[in-house]
């Protein structure tokens, strides 16, 4: 069967579920076979309602006496069953599903599996699954998959397609259509299934077993291609000659008799690293990795100022209209302070017509202009006079398209990447293999370590006492909150009932802002100004603000509900604080249902060092743990994470050292089809976002 064909080439798929498909990205028969499950079911046995627990997934057997009723007047349109067991509140909710009624016949018995949730006392079972008796013991012997779906896409449509597509490339005489990729001697080598058996079984496992084994294969084949993509990529991109012509001395000594305070050890040797590129016979093509606070923004500025001195210009792309204002005003004070006289020029999609069209002249006139933006930097219209140095910020916030269509702006422009994900050096090393790498593993001196404190919601009106004193003492407050609005789906605070709650109980004492994901872009920019002018004392926001400006004045970064979020991601949050010189706290306020001993928490209330931190959460998630987990940042694959496979991942770069010490081409017949996959995944599935195997 030909993989490259559409999906709608399947039975039963015409134009109105192709569209479905194609909404979640699947427009070919190899997308549909690459579609892999976001989870699975394994059906436990029918449990007693009397047993059951909150936030647990069971089943549970039901006689309907009397049908669902359904709430028309919520938005939801929630279909509710009372289900009556002695000294029991137990309800069955379905939301947005109405039908439920008429599927749940009177008279009839049912086996219902769905995750249990208390709430105002009262036992829910979510979202259930409905099977006759019959049925769910059928399910029991199998584990079924589950798939990430959307509006009118159901998860049996997917199944019937999936399995579908297998049948037929399994059916094909020759089995061209799923014909492994890795040579026999490396299967054996690394105790790894065939390709067909893995997709087979990443779908449709017999066992949980052969689910794990099939991910496993997966996971190898994700890395190593990545890795030898990534190989044969900086093999054709040879080193460009630094064509620059420098003609005064390097402004390094000055720049550092000047600043206000001493560099760490670490921030020197990053400077050193990128002076040294920039006069050296090669372009610079580095990565600054350091924690959050660690200063790596005076490097960058440090080198811009350098570059401008010399007669170039040089550009800082930041993610966030907010933070590039930000960094202009610091640029522009950081120019005056080191004595240099260099236009600062900003480039964002709010500036007014005026605005934009004097920009874009100055960009295009002035030889020496330092430029700071966000996304417009790359526009068509944007003409630049001698580009000569592009940094990002927060690199992992832009895809490879977009980076590399800033520096094509450029006549071969020096680039240096600075990232704040806190992954161990021998990680960075493996994923960055196209970057040379300097690391900033020290914090300076000035910055005092944050004190933490993991709380329960008992202590919330003391937080907030504590809260008041900061106030009273001239500084500002992050609370985080998990959700935008309230939901009936989850519990965890959401921002906006919290922001009328906090402007009651902090009325006449302080001035409340409200951010959030949802907002204009102009709203957002707004409100986030107004804290940073220091006219608002309180953001309460959704981790909109996890990359977000510098607020030396901020103090205080309290997290509801902390046990929702990731460790990285309390991590980063935690950063926004700290940032000046009076000592900052962070509150990590843990929901009414929550250990008071969870482990995460724990690690983050003991240390503040990004990188243990890292290292502990690979040692707390361990390898077996990838049920529904997938690790957010900077690397995302569709199937491995960097952190928890990162066995694998050694496995896989050893195996591509040996294969192209060998086969430096992969022009061997053993390699043919692993670079043939290779060339397919350059020309059409790799966006710089997410990794396709």
């Amino acid at each position: 069967m030909n993989l490259d064909a559409p999906v709608s080439e399947l039975k039963g798929i015409g134009k109105k579920t192709e569209e479905l498909f194609n909404a979640v990205g699947v427009y070919t028969i190899r997308d549909i076979l690459l579609y892999f499950p976001r989870d699975y079911i394994s059906y436990p046995d029918v449990k007693d309602p009397a047993d059951l627990m909150p936030g647990e997934h069971a089943a549970i057997f039901v006689h309907i006496s009397r049908p669902p009723v359904v709430n028309t007047k919520s938005r939801l349109k929630t279909a509710i069953l009372d289900i009556g067991y002695q000294n029991i509140q137990l309800r069955a909710i379905w939301f947005h599903q109405p039908y439920i009624r008429s599927v749940l016949k009177k008279g009839q018995d049912y086996i219902l599996y769905g995750r249990t949730a208390e709430k105002n006392g009262v036992l829910y079972l979510e979202q259930p699954l409905i099977h006759s008796p019959e049925q769910y013991r059928n399910l029991q012997k199998t584990v079924q998959p589950v798939y990430q779906l959307t509006k009118g896409l159901g998860n049996n449509i997917v199944k019937k397609a999936v399995d579908q597509a297998l049948s037929e490339c399994v059916s094909d005489d020759e089995m061209s259509s799923l014909r492994d990729r890795l040579p026999e001697e490396i299967l054996q080598k690394h105790s790894l299934c065939g390709y067909a058996y893995a997709l087979q079984n990443i779908h449709f496992p017999i066992d949980i077993e052969a689910c794990i084994e099939a991910r496993r294969r997966l996971v190898f084949d994700e890395f190593l291609l990545f890795l030898l993509q990534m190989h044969l990529m900086k093999e054709q991109e040879e080193k460009t000659a630094n064509n620059l012509v420098f003609q005064e001395d390097s402004i390094l000594s000055d720049i550092i008799d000047r600043l206000p305070y001493e560099l760490t050890g670490a921030q020197r040797r990053a400077m050193e690293d990128v002076f040294a590129d920039l006069r050296g016979p090669y372009t610079m093509q580095r990565l600054i990795q350091g924690d959050v606070g660690s200063g790596k923004t005076v490097i960058a500025f440090s080198a811009m100022l350098e570059i401008s001195k010399q007669g170039y210009q040089a550009a800082i792309m930041a993610p966030t209209d907010v933070l590039a204002r930000q960094h202009a005003t610091k640029l522009a004070a950081f120019c005056e302070q080191m004595g240099v006289d260099a236009p600062v020029v900003l480039l964002t999609g709010s500036l007014k017509a005026a605005e934009k069209r004097t920009a874009l002249e100055t960009i295009r006139n002035e030889k020496n202009a330092l430029i700071v933006g966000t996304h417009a930097l790359f526009q068509e219209c944007v003409e630049y006079a001698s580009l000569a140095l592009v940094v990002t910020d927060e690199q992992h916030r832009f895809g490879v398209k977009q980076r590399a269509g800033l520096a094509e702006k450029g006549e071969l422009p020096h680039y240096l990447v600075m990232s704040a994900t806190p992954i161990p050096r021998t990680l960075a090393i493996i994923l960055y293999g196209d970057l040379d790498i300097s690391v900033i593993d020290e914090v300076p001196a000035m910055r005092l370590p944050i004190k933490n404190a993991v709380v329960d919601p008992t202590w919330r009106d003391k937080a907030y006492s504590f809260i008041e004193k900061q106030i009273a003492a001239g500084h500002q407050v992050y609370i985080v909150c998990p959700l935008v609005e309230p939901s009936e789906e989850m519990d965890g605070e959401n921002v906006l009932e919290y922001s009328k709650k906090i402007r009651e109980r902090f009325q006449g004492v302080a001035n409340v802002g409200m951010l959030h994901g949802r907002m204009k872009p102009e709203e957002k920019n707004a409100v986030m100004e107004a804290f940073l002018r220091g006219e608002t004392q309180i953001l309460v926001s959704t981790t909109v603000i996890e990359v977000g400006v510098d607020v030396p004045n901020a103090t205080v970064m309290m997290i509801e509900n902390a046990e929702r979020f990731g460790l990285a991601q309390l991590h980063q949050l935690r950063g926004r604080v700290g940032r000046g010189d009076a000592q900052s706290y962070c509150i990590f306020m843990q929901g009414k249902k929550a250990n008071t001993e969870n482990e995460r928490l724990s690690i983050l209330n003991r240390s503040n060092d990004g990188f243990e931190i890292a290292r502990e959460d690979l040692k707390l998630r361990g390898p077996g743990d990838f049920f529904g987990i997938r690790q957010s940042g900077a690397f995302s694959f569709q199937l491995a994470d960097v952190f928890q496979d990162m066995a694998m991942l050694q496995k896989a770069s050893e195996e591509a050292k040996e294969i192209l010490a060998a086969d430096p081409e992969l022009a061997a017949p053993e390699h043919y089809m692993l670079k043939k996959e290779i060339r397919r995944m350059a020309e059409n599935s790799y966006s710089g976002e997410r990794f396709h195997i």
